[in-house]
């Protein structure tokens, strides 16, 4: 399968920043599949085909993953995608707002492929998101494909106060 054809996961919880990503896509030509989860336990129900992605939720040969997101942060999202036998080797481009040290940090300490700050110009925004399709679906040689399915390495669904599932730390 080439670049082209591979699916991204845009995990987007502000629907003004999701409709513009997905407008500069269109605007580039991206013809990806494209799946929106738009709060980190979306994210994690597509990543362990649970909830509305059970039946239909190809591994991505990109996801672009936002930090500040209900539920269950993009942080806590990067940090399980990593974990994951199938996912891990998945390119996750961190697309954010935030500007914070630590939160850079933290992300490619926890295996973030990149970390790009949202522009707030629309054009520029239009341009940041054309080198993503450029590098990461083109230009970049993905790692062969897991033999493992998602659906093998399924977790419980997450409950309880602090949204962990039963065994979890």
């Amino acid at each position: 399968m080439t670049g082209r054809n591979l699916a991204i996961l845009l995990v987007e919880d502000n629907s003004m920043d999701m409709e513009l990503t997905l407008r500069a896509l269109r605007k580039h030509k991206v013809s990806n599949p494209i799946a929106v989860a738009r709060d980190g336990e979306e994210a994690l129900d597509y990543v362990y085909q649970r909830g509305r992605f059970a039946q239909d939720a190809p591994v991505p040969g990109l996801i672009l993953l936002d930090i500040r997101l209900p539920k269950v942060d993009g942080i806590e999202v990067l940090r399980e995608i990593k974990g994951h036998l199938v996912y891990r080797t998945v390119p996750v481009v961190m697309l954010t707002t935030s500007q914070e040290e630590a939160d850079i940090r933290t992300s490619y300490e926890l295996g973030a492929n990149s970390y790009i700050v949202k522009p707030v110009d629309f054009d520029k925004f239009l341009d940041v998101v054309g080198r993503i399709d450029l590098y990461w679906l083109l230009t970049n040689t993905a790692p062969p494909a897991a033999t493992t399915s998602p659906r093998d390495l399924s977790r419980p669904e997450r409950s309880g106060p602090e949204g962990k599932g039963p065994g979890d730390p």
